[in-house]
């Protein structure tokens, strides 16, 4: 199976300005991304795609292809990922390119492992998935079976169902674990792209559990600080 690893990485950042090349721990936020990638040893192509020529250049210089320019007008604040990959598989096939499969790697999870790289593929040829997402468990206080909307009066019910609150389960240990989504690992067959209804998921999806700190994904400034201590506690050993 050929896997292409894609880095997605806009020169646009409001929250954190140049997050994607600003140093963390010494090196530069996508540094991980494209390291991990390579020590993980499942990808025949390593890319990224990006429209920042800065970006591009580091990136080639960390021995990661710049095959492309992204157009800018898949570089917005609001491009979903969908249209990138679709744009990078489509062009790669133009040069000759087919990828079998392909995983989006973003720079915001530096934490991310090439052994949770390895997993994350092996997981894809065992279960048959059409795709693999990376998840993190959730505290058991964000447990959806555990929290409550309120509606225009400010009365509280259950999110879930609507219930009373008085049907709020109210110790931990009487939910079942959930998971969220923590974008260090999207792994997809490129065939999910073009069909009837193009997706990065397909039909079926595996998850693939990561546990802390490894799933850290970094939005704000609070994230990045923890980030930097995961890394710091984690000491030179991340990434081997």
């Amino acid at each position: 199976m050929k896997i292409l690893a894609v880095v997605t990485a806009r020169g646009g950042s409001k929250t954190i300005p140049g997050k994607n090349l600003k140093p963390l721990g010494g090196k530069p936020l996508i540094a991980y991304s494209i390291e991990a990638a390579r020590r993980s040893g499942v990808f025949d192509r390593t890319i990224v795609s990006t429209e920042d020529q800065p970006i591009g250049d580091a990136a080639e210089a960390l021995g990661c292809e710049r095959p492309f320019v992204r157009p800018d007008s898949l570089a917005r604040d609001d491009t979903p990922h969908l249209p990138v990959m679709q744009h990078a598989v489509d062009t790669l096939r133009h040069q000759g390119y087919d990828a079998d499969a392909v995983m989006i790697l973003q720079p915001t999870s530096p934490l991310r492992r090439p052994e949770d790289i390895r997993r994350a593929v092996d997981l894809l040829a065992t279960t048959g998935a059409d795709s693999v997402i990376s998840v993190s468990e959730m505290p058991a206080h964000y447990n959806p079976l555990r929290a409550v909307r309120l509606d225009d009066r400010g009365l509280a019910t259950m999110f879930v169902d609507g219930a009373p609150i008085r049907t709020r389960p109210a110790r931990r240990q009487d939910v079942p674990p959930a998971w969220t989504i923590n974008g260090a690992i999207y792994l997809f067959r490129a065939a999910v792209l073009s069909a009837a209804q193009p997706s990065l998921y397909g039909d079926s999806t595996a998850a693939f559990v990561m546990p802390p700190p490894y799933g850290i994904n970094i939005d704000d400034l609070d994230d990045w600080q923890q980030a930097e201590r995961a890394l710091a506690a984690l000491g030179s050993n991340h990434g081997h």
